[in-house]
């Protein structure tokens, strides 16, 4: 009987198909979550070298009551005013000497390439504080300044403003140079190709196609330059600019409160490069489209992403 049976059960299968697998239930996954320890023990370093470091600084001889109150002092607001003057136009004319010389250096002419080859190996191979000294002390070899429609003593020509300006804004010059070179090299040469096909000149291509397309390329570097070239600006300290750090040093030595002003200038350039440093992201971020598949989170939108995935994690661990 049992033979039977299973041949009339295995007749009704039809032909060709494989008789059906019992189901079984799949086991439940038990997630173990990976420690990471060696995070904790890092976090924890941490916390134990920066609870040290403000122990150590409470135990100094610092004035702490100092710093808040001479944090908007009139005169380091002025400071400011002018370190921010100063580093825009600095770098403003640096941008400009960047693009100038960056296509005189890519030049098929032996003349300009050669020309904007010195510019750049002087200005980027001396330290900027020597070129802020030689600016501010160019009356020693030329008392007077003879340009044949305009003549004036040197020492009135050359003011702390114009010799800051030109110490900082042809340095930066140099470095822009070559950061715009490497962003127009970075465009494919058939845009240029075309470009000339269509009957565009030199100059007009490179204004209107190979520009444009470079600036994803230049923006980073360049704002990286800005905000290096805010700290730079100290240094015109030398040539007696009243910028921040100088307005600092003339309160310290009335008020005998050297290291706290030290400190007040610190909070200010840091609060200066932590605007521009978001400036900057924006900028890159605007520059970025067409370029990227998806354009990088704003900092809002990481704050929320961060909170969401903590939110959910601990939904999860409940």
């Amino acid at each position: 009987m049992t033979d039977k049976f299973d041949k009339d059960k295995v007749d009704k299968v039809p032909a060709g198909a494989s008789p059906a697998p019992t189901a079984i239930p799949p086991e439940a996954i038990k997630a173990i979550p990976v420690r990471h320890y060696g995070r904790w023990v890092a976090g924890v370093v941490v916390v134990a070298l920066l609870v040290l470091l403000a122990v150590a600084f409470s135990q100094g001889d610092v004035r702490w009551a100092t710093v808040p109150e001479k944090l908007f002092d009139p005169s380091i607001l002025e400071g400011l005013g002018n370190t921010v003057l100063i580093s825009v136009a600095s770098m403003a004319l640096g941008l400009v000497l960047g693009v100038v010389f960056a296509v005189m250096r890519l030049s098929k002419n032996p003349v300009t390439s050669t020309v904007a080859w010195l510019y750049i190996w002087i200005f980027r191979g001396t330290p900027v504080y020597v070129q802020l000294l030689i600016w501010f002390n160019l009356a020693l070899i030329f008392p007077i300044f003879n340009i044949g429609f305009y003549k004036d003593e040197m020492t009135d020509v050359m003011t702390p403003f114009l010799a800051a300006l030109l110490g900082l804004g042809l340095n930066e010059g140099a470095y822009m140079a070559e950061i715009v070179r490497a962003g127009i090299q970075s465009v494919d040469e058939g845009q240029t190709e075309a470009s000339h096909a269509l009957g565009m000149s030199q100059a007009k291509t490179m204004r209107r196609v190979v520009l444009p397309q470079s600036m994803r390329v230049i923006i980073p570097p360049t704002g990286n330059e800005f905000i290096n070239m805010l700290k730079t600006s100290s240094l015109v300290v030398a040539v007696q600019y009243p910028d921040l750090l100088r307005a600092a040093q003339d309160i310290a030595s009335t008020s005998f409160a050297v290291m706290e002003m030290f400190f007040v200038a610190s909070i200010w350039y840091l609060i200066l490069t932590s605007v521009f440093s978001v400036g900057q992201f924006y900028l890159e971020r605007h520059y970025a489209r067409g370029s990227l598949r998806s354009l990088p989170p704003t900092p809002w939108q990481k704050v929320k992403a961060n909170l969401a995935r903590f939110s959910n994690r601990e939904a999860v661990t409940r």
